[in-house]
């Protein structure tokens, strides 16, 4: 039925909006018909007949489905607000490509259900997915057989039919490997294609399947396979931070399994174990679950497992201290400390190893680490103790993290140090440790610039503004307010124009609670 309404659609040169509005009343809902063409959605007898009326379908095809007692989906579901919302967002980019509309929503449709709770890396995802589905066949010495196969992946996308594509890859690829040795180079472009066809789908198991297969036939010896398989994890996991595109730290996930399957000791397993970790854990910082946190500790846990503490010191301490990170970021999404704690616990072993004569850099980072989870406890159990504990790791690291040597470092752990002294000079009197608190920021803010470290920047101006909170409630002195104001209105500015929409609610927060306090119990 879907392919029907999409011919009868394109032969009357009908727009998705328009049959959108024709069928169903609202030229919104151009999301719902797209998947109504693609064999996505199951209809009610009402809704089959509605779309039968706008075409002029003939009763040989209409009659058979009425008889089928379904189920309309909703009508309007979150996954197709969210679609339409990709789809206008990056109409100029599309139409720039010469991409059809039917292709390009069916896009939308996959990438807003492949990240359903964050918005901007479905859009940075999709823009990426736009720019593949718009290009041609690979050039060069291709054989007409193979160029044949990639102008029907294509022609297949155009038709909406991505997952067709895919198999279609497939199938041409389980021929060739039969003639691997005389069709090397054939079979390493449609690998390329079957990569760019993953990110389309966003299929981060096709997409890491088709690199493995690519250095299964370009590297043959089991160790040079491991460090390539590794290099090209790496290569997807830098990409997907830098960029913010969650698929490419899930094509990375991907990556360090496949790693730890190729892995020929103890000390290689524990090297992939600990790097699935890593991108669990940064993959996970992005979800609103915890499953990936989750899998990433139980990773990080097997890496400690393979290396031994004797010979391998310094890999068995990084594991640790991505441990800690781990259940750091776990326990802050909980209640209590007991994850919190953990870390704590993790980043002590690391300094064990990770000395000031060893490895100083290490040292500091964990040190930093180790700060905050203490930062998370302190406040949690309202004890000043763990606050000071947290004071004298940030200490510590400032004297390896000097301005000279790591401006940016030195700054994150001056920012640091000075939201625990404000937490902790919100609970002791006086305002001295307030007052030390907020020249560490103005001292951070000295090392960021809006160019190159605007969201760490508009942070800092968010804790200055709790910093004068925090004065004014022990002052009165509406002066404080006003500063406080000001530092969070230039925030929002930063978080408004990088969409960053968590941080514009707490920006919103803040302004309220100030609000509050400059109006008193009656506001």
């Amino acid at each position: 039925f879907g392919h029907a309404v999409r011919k009868a659609r394109t032969k009357r040169g009908m727009t998705l909006e328009v049959l959108a509005h024709e069928a169903l009343g609202n030229q919104e809902r151009k999301s719902y018909v797209s998947a109504v063409e693609r064999g996505k959605k199951k209809l009610s007898p009402l809704t089959i007949q509605k779309f039968a009326k706008a075409l002029d379908l003939p009763d040989s095809l209409v009659d058979p489905l009425l008889q089928d007692d379904v189920t309309e989906d909703e009508p309007t579901t979150q996954t197709e607000r969210d679609a339409d919302r990709l789809f206008d967002e990056l109409t100029v980019l599309r139409n720039e490509l010469k991409l059809s509309e039917s292709l390009a929503l069916a896009l939308a449709y996959e990438y807003a259900e492949g990240n359903p709770s964050d918005l901007q890396s479905a859009l940075r995802e999709l823009k990426r997915a736009f720019e593949l589905a718009s290009r041609h066949a690979p050039g060069g010495n291709l054989d007409s057989d193979l160029s044949a196969i990639m102008a029907e992946v294509d022609h297949l996308n155009e038709e909406e039919s991505i997952e067709a594509g895919s198999a279609t890859l497939r199938k041409a690829m389980a021929t060739r490997r039969d003639r691997i040795d005389q069709e090397k180079a054939a079979m390493l472009s449609l690998l390329d294609k079957g990569i760019a066809q993953a990110v389309m789908e966003r299929s981060a198991e096709d997409a890491a399947a088709c690199e493995v297969e690519k250095i299964e036939i370009e590297v043959h010896d089991q160790k040079s396979r491991f460090d390539a398989l590794r290099s090209v994890s790496i290569q997807w996991y830098d990409r997907g931070c830098s960029k913010g595109l969650n698929f490419d730290l899930e094509v990375s996930v991907e990556l360090s399994r496949a790693c730890i399957k190729n892995a020929f000791g103890p000390y290689e397993t524990g090297i992939a174990m600990d790097d699935l970790g890593i991108a669990l854990w940064s993959l996970g910082k992005q979800e609103t679950g915890t499953a990936s946190l989750e899998e990433s500790v139980i990773a990080h846990r097997a890496a400690l497992d393979e290396f031994s503490r004797e010979t391998e010191p310094l890999d068995w301490a990084k594991a640790q201290n991505n441990l800690g990170n781990a259940l750091q970021s776990l326990g802050k999404r909980e209640n209590g400390t007991q994850r919190l704690k953990q870390a704590v616990t993790a980043f002590g072993a690391a300094l064990e190893e990770r000395t000031p004569e060893r490895s100083p850099l290490q040292w500091a980072m964990t040190q930093n680490n180790l700060g905050t989870a203490l930062i998370v406890i302190g406040e949690r159990e309202d004890d000043p103790e763990w606050l000071k504990k947290a004071v004298d790791a940030y200490c510590a690291a400032l004297k390896v993290r000097t301005r000279g040597k790591v401006p940016r470092d030195w700054a994150i752990t001056k920012t640091n140090l000075g939201n625990a002294l404000r937490a902790l000079g919100q609970r002791e009197p006086g305002t001295e440790l307030l007052q030390d608190a907020r020249a560490c920021f103005c001292a951070a803010l000295k090392a960021y610039t809006l160019e190159k470290d605007a969201l760490i920047w508009a942070e800092t101006k968010g804790n200055l503004g709790r910093l004068e909170i925090a004065l004014f409630e022990k002052t009165e002195e509406p002066t404080h307010l006003d500063l406080a104001e000001a530092h969070v209105q230039a925030a929002r500015e930063v978080f408004a124009e990088g969409n960053a929409t968590q941080y514009l609610g707490m920006a919103d927060q803040l302004l309220d609670h100030i609000n509050h306090l400059r109006n008193g119990p009656s506001a």
